[in-house]
């Protein structure tokens, strides 16, 4: 298990890695978090729902991932409330106090171990990532994802350190520190990560560390730009805040306050054609060729805000000069003409006029739908692949074409334009058919088509190489075997 000195320290990318390593030695790792809280997601091939960094961490294992390997799925709706997904399903929306101070949670505790038991049954070693800090003391007691998990499962568990945050003789030492000794016999080393400049410097730091908290440094590792998987929490997006920059097709997708799925985007931004970037300044919106309105996970609220900060001035100044306006999922409900919420699914308020750039409307459903899709992209032939999560249904109000025809005839978004189209399908961007499409209008650049899942394959085994050369590697195998 790798656990964390605090969020965002690298516990989902490390994880992965070792998910790859340990595929390359010849095991069937699976990786396993037990409770992650997250609004970028993805749906396993029985129309599940998991974390996305779970299904990026068995992509790195060459494994199909499954509601087991993130059985607890926590998605925030607004500042206070999150929806809950236990083993795949929505079960319904809590407050934070009602899901971490009401009870002892004993019955969700059980339903983790179950998941992580029927995983264990079918694939050695098991890969488990933790949340958070691991010594968060008002809340160790009901934690069902840390060091009771890894107690329960005789994890070899790790602390990984971010050095580049600073602090990090603090925060290592104070983490081990307040450790129960039941706690602290699960730990068997620390890995620095994030190191800047030659690893050799901190070797002083190194044994000063392993002084104070009496366990093994296993690895120091670079900070590093040039390996590409994708990122679990959107607090990376926030390197992505760029503006527009000339000799490129600017991409502008507004940041919502609840953006889901960011990871939509990540084909296209890497298109050497295309400057994307993340904004909701209307400024920097106009000056973009094209304006994707991503995924929410709060549609209603997101619509408030974006009529509310000038964005939606932008987004229609845009549209009236012909540029490209497209809408993703909760993107595509805004750019109808009303949202309804009979049952308050998100909101208190009952209905909302969209922008009113495509002729439909969405009514916000109780039942969540979640499916991968096998689909053709308006008049291609060729075939494409996506999945839909959504709680809203979507109504054409007058005839039109459809974005998506699916392998078994169904239909999906609306098609008003060459440049205005609205889809619930999420990673509808990973297909270049659809990339070739969008940018068609603004550049003649060809660009040579490759395989994206292959280079997905490259950089799992890139981040494997890199962990070998600065984690030690015996340490690690001979704290598995004990």
């Amino acid at each position: 298990m790798f656990v964390g000195t605090g969020s965002d320290v690298g516990k989902s990318v490390i994880t992965a890695g070792f998910c790859r390593i340990f595929k390359q030695d010849g095991y069937q790792p699976a990786p396993f978090k037990a409770q992650n809280m997250s609004l970028n997601s993805f749906v396993t091939a029985d129309g599940l729902e998991l974390g996305r960094a779970q299904a990026v961490q068995a992509e790195a294992a060459q494994i199909p991932c499954e509601s087991d390997m993130n059985p607890v799925l926590l998605k925030p709706t607004n500042d206070k409330t999150s929806q809950v997904v236990l083993n795949g399903k929505p079960v319904g929306n809590q407050s934070a106090y009602e899901y971490f101070m009401a009870n002892d949670r004993t019955e969700l505790f059980s339903a983790v171990k179950e998941a992580f038991d029927r995983l264990a049954a079918r694939y050695s070693p098991i890969v488990m990532e933790g949340a958070g800090s691991i010594s968060e003391l008002n809340l160790k007691h009901r934690d069902i994802t840390n060091l009771r998990m890894a107690a329960h499962a005789g994890a070899a568990t790790y602390l990984i350190a971010d050095i580049d945050k600073g602090g990090v003789f603090g925060s290592v030492y104070g983490t081990i520190a307040l450790l129960t000794p039941e706690e602290r016999a699960c730990m068997k080393g620390v890995i620095i990560n994030k190191f800047r400049g030659d690893g050799r410097l901190f070797e002083e730091g190194k044994r000063m560390l392993e002084e104070l908290t009496g366990l093994p440094v296993v690895g120091i590792l670079p900070y590093f730009r040039d390996i590409h998987i994708e990122q679990e929490d959107s607090v990376s997006l926030e390197l992505k805040y760029r503006s527009a920059v000339e000799g490129k097709v600017n991409v502008a997708v507004i940041l919502l306050k609840r953006l889901s799925n960011f990871t939509d985007f990540d084909r296209l931004e890497k298109d050497p054609r295309v400057n994307l970037y993340y904004t909701n300044e209307p400024s920097e919106i106009t000056k973009a060729a094209v304006i994707i309105i991503p995924g929410s996970k709060n549609t209603i609220e997101d619509m408030l805000a974006v009529k509310n900060s000038g964005v939606a001035k932008a987004i229609y100044d845009a549209h009236k000069l012909g540029k490209t306006v497209i809408g993703i999922c909760g993107g595509y409900q805004m750019l109808g003409e009303r949202i309804l919420d009979p049952h308050h699914v998100e909101s208190d308020i009952e209905e909302l006029p969209g922008l009113g750039l495509l002729p439909v409307k969405t009514i916000l459903q109780v039942e969540k739908t979640t499916s991968q899709c096998t689909f053709r992209f308006c008049q291609s032939e060729e075939q494409c692949l996506g999945y839909e999560i959504h709680m809203g249904e979507t109504t054409a109000l007058q005839p039109g074409e459809a974005v998506a025809t699916f392998s078994d005839s169904r239909r999906d978004g609306y098609f008003r334009d060459e440049r205005t189209w609205g889809t619930y399908l999420h990673g509808i961007l990973d297909n270049q058919v659809v990339i070739d499409h969008i940018l068609a209008p603004y550049t003649n650049e060809a660009v040579v088509r490759y395989d994206y899942q292959e280079f997905k394959e490259q950089q799992y085994d890139k981040l494997a190489d890199l962990l070998r050369a600065h984690i030690d590697m015996k340490l690690i195998y001979n704290s598995i075997a004990e």
